[in-house]
């Protein structure tokens, strides 16, 4: 049985609940608030989802500079997908976070945004201390269980198909987080939960929306645990 996407109703229903995520997030603020400023402060890049940018990312890029992290957007403007953006640039962006983080940077990808951090990850896992993704969907059967890839695909006509590539639902060879919602509207939920018994890498359930996950304040507060772990 291939996987399907998420129902219609969950679909049409996840921007409104992204709304309500964000509303939670400003009532959770003062317990937010509370949390220690990190022992170890780490360098931290939040790359966005399919059609985000970096401004959609700055409330949690902000909550993590609060904690005493090195915290930046990935700088690419929106994120329209594989040929949208341009590697190099990329690059040029790490460097500083890498070397403010002593030769080490955290990756944090919300969705599409996830891919590519586990992707940076397992080219140079030197460089990387840990992966967190958000509702990212990698797993086995995604091609079909997304509500976007059509638009994706549209914009990306020339990405070869990579269903063939059994590597992109393996974790990198770094500690990692895959943060996902059984209430996803866009991506199956399936394909965004690490499958396997991998002893670094960790799933985490929380309620929400997929478009809310970077405005959901049980994903800052998990996220903010995570950086302190190491």
């Amino acid at each position: 049985m291939s996987m399907q996407p998420p129902h219609l109703l969950l679909t049409l229903s996840d921007g409104p609940r992204a709304l309500a995520d964000a509303a939670i997030l400003r009532m959770s603020s003062p317990l937010l608030r509370r949390l220690k400023p990190a022992r170890h402060p780490q360098s931290v890049m939040v790359i966005p989802g399919f059609l985000g940018d970096d401004r959609g990312n700055a409330p949690l890029i902000k909550f993590l500079q609060r904690l005493g992290h090195t915290a930046s957007g990935w700088g690419q403007g929106r994120n329209l997908g594989a040929q949208g953006f341009s590697q190099d640039q990329l690059r040029e962006t790490m460097e500083p976070l890498i070397a403010a983080g002593n030769g080490k940077i955290a990756l944090i990808g919300h969705s599409l945004g996830g891919i590519y951090a586990r992707e940076i990850a397992r080219a140079a896992p030197e460089l990387v201390s840990q992966v967190i993704t958000l509702g990212s969907p990698f797993g086995a059967g995604r091609q079909h269980a997304s509500r976007v890839s059509r638009l994706y695909q549209r914009l990306n006509p020339q990405v070869v198909d990579r269903h063939i590539d059994d590597n992109l639902s393996l974790p990198p060879p770094v500690p990692t987080t895959a943060i996902y919602t059984k209430a996803d509207g866009i991506v199956n939920w399936r394909t965004s939960r690490q499958s396997g018994a991998f002893p670094h890498v960790h799933n985490i359930e929380v309620l929400g929306s997929h478009i809310g996950l970077n405005r959901n304040a049980a994903v800052w507060y998990w996220v903010a645990k995570k950086l302190a772990e190491l």
